[in-house]
């Protein structure tokens, strides 16, 4: 888990070095002005030596100026390591993210990740950097300041190991007790951005709903949750203040005593009492501020086992060793495919799969909810990986092409497509990124989508909102069929992406798409018997399987269920006209 994190340090391990170097030197010059003290008391103040207290006093100025300069460039590097750290830690974790397969996704929410990336991520921040301050002071100050302690009085240094092995106890005590709870407090927080982003991402049904106060109420439940759970933790935390502070003043009441008493006794002067007493606070406030090491610690260590969890992760889809990384045409082929989302599953989602599809074929799929027309159609592409049998593209099977060479002449537009944030341009040149203006709007066209892009006073520079949220659902289908065709690809995969436009639209597309990508091999997957009843062919799906396949003619005169959809079409149509 630690070794995991630890990859993100790269360059920041300079910084993570000069940090505990230069806090290594400034407790050095730090431990030397109690010892001075002494000095200046017993030799200088006992004995009206004002000459040797100002040399002495210059002396303590100068270490004092150093130790600051120590400690400030100690600050300085580690903020730059500890801010560095955590940039590289969250670019890793966004990188990996992007190698996932659809498989890999399906194990975290975004809600999930989105917490990763930024809460845990900044837990582990403030850890680092409070670990970066301390694991070379805090020690060095216990072992210089017991040291120089020792010196003066070995027995009354003793002192300190009584209190050692309770306050040890004491902390590993609160680590085993408070761990749980942190952990389930980032799965509350999981589950608070769940709640906020699925409100501002639905919040025109929660308007046009009046769900506002439910909403609410929902966001203040999880938010409660969260607080609940932080307190629970917050009261085991709050024990080692007082355990702490317990340890400190009984070692300080057992100096006070037996000090006084070797003082009275002649055996130690009041300078070197003095300063044993600054070394005792120098080494109990080091152990403070290891306690408080320990409870960041505990705190941040559920947020390293979520984001080594992500780390971690392999993708489920990689390259074969020499991939192949040129695709001839858009010839598909379904060879005794099976298909599961969970291997663990009784029944297939996709069984019995035998298809042949020639390169510039259209393809209509058709099939009520549930059947597998969008688990068939992301096996091209390899979204996901076949259970069982073969899906070929050109020929060859998926797995033996290079993934990028592979997606790169599939354009799909998926059922829940997305836009964003960005002007219609920029969003269409996720196609082609070298496409100029004249091709953009030639694809616009072809997807119907140019009317509508002119009329904004803006034109292609009108800004999208996220999601694309400030076009209509129909303009949003018809600006991501012409992205996915600036992308010039073999073949080109349609998910029911013309529901939300009109059928004379849906017409013209589908024209468009014979007349000017007639070698492109078309597969559309639509509710509406009109949208591919002029397909080459037709598939129809059912519960995973194949039903039947032919033309709208033949299905019409031989296929049930075809028929069956028609006739509900057909009828729906009829009601509508009167």
């Amino acid at each position: 888990m630690y070794k995991t994190i630890s990859k993100s340090m790269r360059q920041y391990k300079l910084p993570s070095f000069l940090t505990m170097l230069f806090l290594a030197l400034e407790v050095s010059a730090e431990i030397f002005i109690p010892f001075l003290m002494a000095k200046v008391l017993d030799k200088g103040l006992m004995k009206g030596d004002m000459a040797y207290v100002l040399k002495i006093g210059a002396l303590m100025f100068v270490i004092a100026c150093l130790s600051m300069l120590f400690g400030a460039l100690g600050g300085k590097f580690s903020s730059e390591a500890a801010v560095g750290f955590s940039t590289n830690l969250r670019h890793d974790i966004y990188k990996n993210i992007q190698t996932f397969a659809f498989d890999n996704i399906d194990k975290y929410s975004s809600s999930s990740l989105i917490t990763r990336l930024t809460t845990d991520i900044s837990n582990i921040q403030m850890a680092f950097q409070m670990i970066l301050k301390t694991i070379i002071r805090a020690p060095f100050m216990i072992i210089f300041a017991f040291s120089m302690a020792s010196f003066i009085n070995l027995k009354l240094a003793l002192t300190i190991l009584i209190v050692l092995p309770i306050l040890g106890g004491a902390l590993i005590g609160l680590v085993f007790k408070v761990h749980p709870y942190f952990i389930e407090v980032f799965k509350k927080y999981d589950h608070l951005n769940r709640t906020v982003q699925e409100n501002i991402n639905g919040v025109r049904v929660v308007k046009s709903f009046v769900r506002e106060e439910q909403e609410i109420s929902k966001f203040k439940q999880a938010s409660e949750d969260i607080k609940q759970n932080f307190m629970k933790a917050e009261k085991i935390i709050a024990l080692n203040n007082p355990v702490m502070q317990i340890g400190i003043y009984t070692t300080l009441l057992l100096v006070y005593w037996f000090g006084a008493k070797y003082v009275v006794g002649g055996s130690m002067t009041a300078g070197e009492l003095t300063s044993f007493i600054t070394y005792m606070m120098q080494i109990l406030n080091s152990l403070m501020m290891i306690s408080m090491i320990f409870v960041m610690i505990v705190i941040s260590e559920a947020s390293i086992e979520r984001v080594s969890e992500v780390l971690n992760e392999k993708p489920t889809l990689v390259n074969p060793t020499n991939p192949i990384m040129e695709i001839e045409n858009g010839e598909i082929e379904f060879r005794n495919v099976q298909f599961k989302y969970n291997d663990s599953s009784e029944e297939a989602d996709l069984s019995e799969i035998n298809l042949k599809i020639k390169s510039g074929e259209t393809i209509g799929i058709i099939g009520g909810t549930g059947s597998g027309k969008s688990s068939l159609i992301q096996l091209i592409p390899r979204l996901y990986d076949v259970s069982a049998g073969e899906v070929l593209v050109s020929g060859r099977n998926v797995k033996e092409y290079d993934l990028v060479t592979l997606r790169d002449q599939i354009a799909m537009v998926l059922q829940k497509n997305t836009l964003f944030s960005g002007t219609i341009s920029e969003n269409l040149r996720w196609g082609d990124q070298t496409a100029s203006q004249t091709e953009i709007k030639h694809m616009a066209s072809l997807a119907q989508a140019d009317g509508f892009v002119e009329s904004f006073p803006d034109g292609y520079e009108t800004m999208l909102d996220q999601g694309g949220s400030n076009v209509s659902g129909g303009q949003k289908q018809r600006l991501t069929i012409a992205r996915a065709l600036l992308k010039k690809p073999k073949i080109l995969i349609l998910d029911d992406s013309t529901s939300a436009v009109d059928t004379k639209t849906d017409a013209y597309i589908r024209r468009a798409f014979n007349e000017e990508i007639p070698n492109t091999t078309k597969i559309i997957v639509a509710q509406r018997i009109a949208s591919i009843q002029d397909s080459d062919r037709i598939v129809v799906l059912n519960e995973g399987k194949i039903d039947g396949i032919g033309t709208h003619e033949e299905l019409m005169a031989q296929n049930a269920i075809y028929q069956e959809v028609y006739a509900s079409q057909m009828k729906g149509g009829a009601v509508d006209e009167k």
